[in-house]
């Protein structure tokens, strides 16, 4: 670390990331099962992009949706994965300063966007199962475009906020993030300038941004019910309840560690508890999302086992 002098401040121009564990018999293990999860995540998610591209089959809103929720995943996990896996083969996990800022506004543009295109994709859904006869016409291809592209320009615009504003932060003497990457609480937890504008932005921002996608899948998910349940058939419901459920275990996982980790009074939040959630939301969920969608999707199945036919 290097102290700079400016006035009754000092500022850092490095951080020590503290990592996911300290002890040393973990290091070698925690590495090569996180090196395991990374080549699964890398390999589902492109796999699933360039299916969904090469898969004239697959080439539906629907589909483009998942083939942007495996591009989302895929970059949030290479913003994060492989700075932490070098925490495992090294004594310091350097990161500088301008690195660090980096990472956050990266990891928060594609954490935001996952966020609403979970919710894209209830609405589609909901389109889809409430309206079959219209979904063509409603889906159309602005629709998903516009919706695709307002999804990303929602992360980004979130993102530079909370990243302008941690910049104009002074962190000092204390330079040890205790995290695996550069996140808006453990960095917060150094400031050592009033942070109370940032504090408001994670509030104001962190609620709107899980409840608004919250809602949307709710309010869609109300609906779906209530259109399954007039379908008479029993093959016919288990038919549309399938096509919901990979979704839902989706939304389940990546919310639901999204909540326990930002919607906690700072009181009773632990940061070792915030850890064991992130590595959910952060790592697990973006390896999780293909192998969920291929795996409960027949659909996926039947261009997967097309492709591999064409092949020999």
């Amino acid at each position: 670390m290097e102290d700079i002098a400016s006035g009754n401040h000092c500022t850092v121009t490095e951080f020590f990331l503290a990592g996911l564990s300290e002890k040393p018999e973990l290091q070698l293990p925690l590495f090569l099962l996180f090196l395991g999860i990374c080549l699964v995540t890398v390999a589902g998610n492109v796999g699933m992009i360039t299916l969904i591209g090469f898969s004239s089959y697959l080439h539906t809103p629907m589909y483009y949706f998942l083939s942007n929720l495996s591009f989302t995943d895929f970059c949030q996990s290479t913003v994060v994965t492989p700075k932490m896996m070098v925490n495992f083969v090294t004594e310091k996990n350097l990161i500088s300063y301008p690195g660090c800022m980096t990472q956050l506004f990266f990891f928060l543009t594609f954490g935001i966007a996952e966020c609403y295109t979970l919710a894209a994709m209830a609405y589609d859904l909901y389109v889809a199962i409430c309206n079959p006869f219209l979904y063509n016409v409603i889906m159309s291809y602005q629709t998903y475009t516009s919706l695709i592209s307002g999804v990303h320009i929602i992360g980004v615009l979130c993102a530079s906020a909370h990243t302008g504003f941690m910049i104009r932060i002074w962190f000092c003497k204390l330079d040890v993030i205790n995290h695996y990457f550069c996140g808006l609480l453990p960095l917060l937890k150094l400031a050592c300038s009033n942070n109370y504008i940032n504090e408001m932005l994670i509030l104001v921002f962190g609620t709107l941004n899980i409840f608004v996608p919250v809602l949307t899948i709710f309010t869609s998910y109300i609906f779906i019910i209530a259109s399954i349940l007039r379908i008479r058939s029993t093959e016919g419901r288990s038919k549309a309840f399938s096509t919901c459920s990979s979704h839902i275990l989706a939304v389940a996982i990546f919310f639901g560690s999204l909540a326990f980790m930002y919607l906690q009074p700072s009181s009773v939040s632990s940061m070792d508890q915030g850890k064991v959630s992130s590595v959910f939301y952060t790592i697990v969920v973006p390896m999780l999302n293909p192998l969920i969608y291929s795996l409960r999707n027949k659909d996926v199945i039947v261009a997967f086992k097309k492709v591999i036919d064409r092949k020999h």
